[in-house]
């Protein structure tokens, strides 16, 4: 019992900082810049793309292992995955009209575009590929889903402050929020290698 919570305290901490998919692997840049100028947004992107990659981590496997393994048609787990993801993106595209029409406004065409982020397909497509039980694959959606929500408010509040600081101005907008999320990205390789995987 003891190894088994160590092996999946191991896992979410690899998948949030030492394998960020963000800062270490590049994935998911087109949210991840669209919704971190202000924190109000990036808070409820994060919660947003947290909740959905897990209900859809835990949902596609059980579509894999009682469903398309049986019936072999792991061929189609791409589609599939898509298709509960847009359903899930659709249902909090909903939600969030109804009880947070502010933050709905801000977030925009970013909300629609969670349906084919590379982050949310690539966590079903890894847990399928390492293998991962049920909880192994909850826990490495929730650590994805957190790693996204770290990045997402590191960035937003230096964006914040760089609102305020004098930039030289070829470097306003875009290209110092790509020096910043490169720096960010430097430090994150400092933890590579701890935890494998």
């Amino acid at each position: 019992m003891h190894d088994e919570f160590i092996k999946l305290f191991e896992l979410f901490i690899a998948a949030s900082v030492i394998n960020n998919f963000v800062f270490t692997r590049f994935l998911g840049l087109c949210i991840f810049f669209g919704v971190s100028k202000k924190m109000e947004t990036a808070v409820g992107m994060s919660i947003t793309f947290t909740s959905v990659m897990v209900v859809s981590a835990a949902l596609s496997w059980i579509l894999l292992t009682y469903i398309m393994i049986p019936l072999d048609l792991t061929f189609l787990k791409i589609v599939i995955f898509i298709g509960i993801v847009a359903a899930f993106v659709q249902a909090s595209d909903t939600i969030m009209r109804k009880i947070s029409p502010g933050l709905y406004y801000k977030l925009g065409i970013y909300l629609a575009l969670i349906s084919t982020n590379c982050i949310i397909i690539a966590v079903p497509l890894i847990m399928t590929t390492e293998k991962y039980n049920f909880i192994e694959s909850l826990v490495f959606a929730l650590g994805s889903g957190i790693g996204f929500a770290i990045s997402l408010t590191i960035m937003a509040s230096i964006r914040e402050k760089l609102e305020l600081a004098d930039v030289p101005r070829p470097f306003r907008g875009m290209p110092i929020a790509w020096i910043t999320t490169a720096l960010i990205a430097l430090a994150f390789t400092g933890f590579s290698g701890l935890i494998t995987m």
